[in-house]
């Protein structure tokens, strides 16, 4: 993805860094993303999310909460309504671009930031929380060791995620004036609540009062097993997705006509994994599966292959175009399904130049119903006018432009 570095001044005019993640294709929307309690924009589960969506042509705007990252300004001298209103100078800056948020996602402290922040950014359609407290106040157990002193003295240096921060006794007053519950009751924007239901930062009784105050349309995914930071990239693969699909329902990503000359549309296949071979692969911004290898290749074997998409491609045709036929003959095809296999072969098994190999795609086309012989020997010629079966067979050219 594209990802322009921006700065744009935040609550108190303070410089805040960011990363304004584009499509490759065409621009529908626009996201804001809010990171967690002294967290940063460039965490891993940001980074998957803003890929995934900017594949589907969701722009998506990460930014450092004002002094902390690449941001500046003092985190001392912040707290949760700063980040708040950091959050507004965001969409300000966006709107100001003609990107003005129709998505806000937080992570966190992030995700109570974006609850309180989004009955103030009126674009927003839709918001998502992941592992987010139900009351700003809860991010106080981090450092309840230190509270009385904050407290008495004014402030404290506290060790969060193994460095200091300054703590001020103004955050621990702003975070206990916090009721997120009329905001959420208010809302009036299509929510999802993404939560683990072991983390133990945030507990998952937070997600609950969350989607209870929350007034349909409402969604609730749990995200199983991974950790508050979601530092697993299959959890972080997972919540993207999810958050992907969900969106697709609140947010009218409508695609541009397709390119003259190609009548179906721009298949996008992107990199995942630079380190092994998943890929993303996009038709449009409704349709997203993933490509790989299997794991004695070096994959994640979290995808077909590309021969396995060849496979399914001739599979898909070939039922389409049987069902097609018979629909039209009115016959009594209650179901049909198509097994292909894939497999490099002699030239010889397969009639062709001695001294070569050939792909030799086997499809093995089961029909249910009450039909004669002669309709199943019908339906089995049929399968042969399958396009994309003549396509395999015909020879096709491939004509490769460097962008």
């Amino acid at each position: 993805m594209p990802t322009e570095r921006i700065t744009f001044p935040g609550h108190a005019g303070d410089s805040l860094a960011a990363r304004l993640d584009m499509p490759e294709g065409p621009h529908l929307a626009t996201a804001i993303f809010a990171h967690c309690f002294t967290c940063s924009k460039d965490i891993p589960a940001a980074r998957r999310i803003a890929a995934r969506l900017s594949s589907m042509g969701i722009a998506v705007l990460r930014f450092d909460f004002t002094g902390l990252g690449h941001s500046e300004g003092e985190f001392a001298n912040t707290h949760f309504s700063s980040n708040v209103a950091d959050l507004i100078a965001a969409a300000d800056y966006l709107a100001d671009r003609e990107m003005a948020p129709d998505l806000l996602i937080g992570h966190s402290l992030g995700g109570a930031a974006v609850l309180r922040a989004a009955t103030q950014i009126g674009t927003a359609r839709a918001v998502v929380t992941l592992g987010a407290p139900s009351d700003p106040a809860h991010v106080a157990h981090q450092f309840h060791a230190h509270t009385d002193q904050i407290t008495s003295d004014g402030q404290a240096t506290v060790s969060l995620g193994g460095r200091p921060f300054e703590i001020r006794k103004a955050f621990l007053d702003d975070i206990s004036n916090q009721n997120l519950n009329k905001c959420i009751a208010s809302l009036n924007k299509a929510l999802l609540v993404l939560h683990a239901p072991r983390d133990a930062t945030v507990s998952i009784n937070n997600a609950a009062q969350i989607f209870e105050a929350a007034k349909h349309p409402k969604s609730f995914v749990t995200l199983d097993d991974a950790d508050h930071l979601i530092t697993n990239p299959n959890d972080a693969e997972y919540a993207a997705d999810v958050i992907a699909s969900w969106v697709g329902r609140y947010l009218e990503l409508t695609p541009p006509a397709p390119p003259p000359g190609a009548p179906e549309g721009v298949i996008r296949v992107s990199e995942a994994n630079p380190a092994g071979f998943l890929q993303d692969v996009n038709a449009g911004p409704f349709h997203h599966t993933l490509a790989d290898e299997p794991l004695a290749y070096g994959g994640s074997n979290r995808g077909m292959t590309p021969y396995g998409f060849l496979a399914a491609g001739l599979g898909a045709c070939t039922s389409m175009t049987i069902r097609m036929y018979a629909r039209r003959k009115k016959w009594p095809l209650d179901h049909v399904w198509v097994d292909v296999c894939h497999d490099k072969v002699h030239a010889a098994d397969a009639e062709a130049p001695a001294g070569q190999k050939v792909d030799q795609f086997r499809r093995k086309i089961h029909l249910e119903g009450a039909l004669t012989q002669e309709q199943r020997t019908r339906l089995l010629e049929i399968a042969d006018r399958c396009p994309v079966h003549r396509t395999l067979e015909q020879s096709s050219e491939v004509v490769t432009l460097l962008a």
